[in-house]
């Protein structure tokens, strides 16, 4: 299902993504509803491996921003960002006795909105 966004509003989205959506929620959190510099100077500055994948979804929103809809970069706000559940890619790993238990490769789809910034 596609999400409607309006003409001021750019998305970027990075589909199945090899990590759980769990531990990249917990970096989409930290950059919702911030500034584009100020997201990716958080991004920049974040350990987890995961904000690697989504300051490249947020540059890809800015470069549609700015190439596609000419708005400009030092006025646009992250409206939106969330992780979706991708598919589950199951393994097996051999276990004591001639058992088997399963692994769960989980992967995530990263969506990030950017629109202008309201002028009061």
């Amino acid at each position: 299902m596609a999400q409607t966004t309006t003409s001021r509003e750019v998305r970027a989205q990075a589909k199945y993504v090899r990590v759980a959506p769990r531990k990249s929620r917990l970096v989409v959190d930290t950059i919702r509803n911030k500034t584009v510099e100020a997201a990716l100077e958080t991004l920049a500055f974040t350990d987890r491996a995961v904000a690697v994948d989504v300051e490249k979804v947020l540059r890809s929103a800015i470069a549609n921003a700015e190439n596609n809809h000419g708005l400009r970069r030092d006025n646009l706000v992250i409206k939106a960002a969330y992780v979706d559940e991708g598919p589950t890619l199951k393994r097996i790993r051999p276990r004591a006795k001639g058992s088997a238990s399963r692994i769960n490769k989980r992967t995530s789809h990263i969506t990030i909105v950017v629109a202008p910034r309201k002028e009061a």
